[in-house]
């Protein structure tokens, strides 16, 4: 670890914290990569099928990345 003690969770935090940063990094591609941060339509639905194509990209990517 950088600088100092590793911090030790209880093995339920610690489940939580990996479920999470899961989640984190999901959202961060999702945005950074999939085109989640420029969103340049009007509507809910139109909104949610955007992002619902960037969730599909995403999926298919890490599918590729597991086959490598």
């Amino acid at each position: 670890p950088r600088g100092g003690e590793k911090e030790h969770f209880e093995p339920a935090d610690e489940v939580r914290y990996r479920e999470r940063t899961v989640a984190e990094r999901t959202n961060a591609r999702l945005k950074d990569e999939f085109g989640g941060r420029n969103i340049m339509v009007k509507g809910h639905a139109k909104v949610m099928s955007h992002l619902m194509f960037g969730l599909l990209a995403l999926g298919a990517d890490q599918l590729m990345r597991l086959r490598r």
